[in-house]
């Protein structure tokens, strides 16, 4: 927290104080008074409005700053260029400490995971849920049973294979067989351009 917070802090709770410290007093003398109307009603407002401006004021910024800073907030993105990705092959990116693949399908594999019934599926899920683009399939590389890193073009149904526990998935991403639970999760990205996903 900044010195400029900090004083600014000490500066409004003397205030409160002294608010806190008249409006005792003026209570005080109007009781004595036996005074009652507008006037003492009108003191009340006033010093709940202040009193609620101060601790507004005094809260607000120890709130702020708890944000994340702009540093973090990069971090929590990744832009990637794909424009010399050939069809066939994968780039592998880290994301929040993570492996993502990006894979460049070509028209075989696209079909096959069309071509896929979901009934056949542990995890059913249509390749169209799976992708933004037939040709880009964008995943996280973790396998979804104990947290292992994938190899790409293995396993049974030429897609991904675990090699810890041997966990086989598809072309889209999709658990076909083993003891992983679920298909490889697909995070969140957008296309900036033609060449450019942004992840996160």
């Amino acid at each position: 927290m900044s010195t400029s917070y900090i004083l600014l802090s000490v500066v409004i709770i003397l205030l409160l104080v002294f608010l806190y410290i008249s409006w005792m007093f003026v209570s005080n003398e109007i009781d004595k008074k036996k005074e009652k109307g507008p006037r003492r009603d009108f003191l009340y407002s006033v010093s709940y409005a202040l009193g609620a401006v101060g601790i507004g004021s005094v809260v607000w910024p120890l709130i702020d700053q708890m944000n994340p800073d702009a540093s973090v907030k990069a971090l929590s993105t990744t832009e990637v260029d794909i424009s010399n990705i050939e069809p066939g092959k994968s780039l592998t990116v880290l994301w929040r400490g993570k492996p993502v693949f990006i894979r460049r399908r070509t028209p075989e594999e696209i079909l096959a995971a069309k071509n896929t019934k979901l009934s056949d599926l542990k995890d059913p899920q249509d390749d169209s849920d799976r992708v933004k683009k037939p040709e880009w399939l964008v995943m996280l590389g973790v396998c979804t049973h104990l947290g292992c890193v994938p190899l790409g073009d293995k396993g049974d149904y030429d897609g991904w294979f675990c090699p810890c526990h041997g966990s086989h998935y598809d072309t889209s991403g999709r658990i076909r067989k083993g003891p992983a639970p679920t298909n490889m999760p697909i995070p969140k990205y957008e296309f900036v351009d033609n060449n450019t996903i942004k992840i996160g």
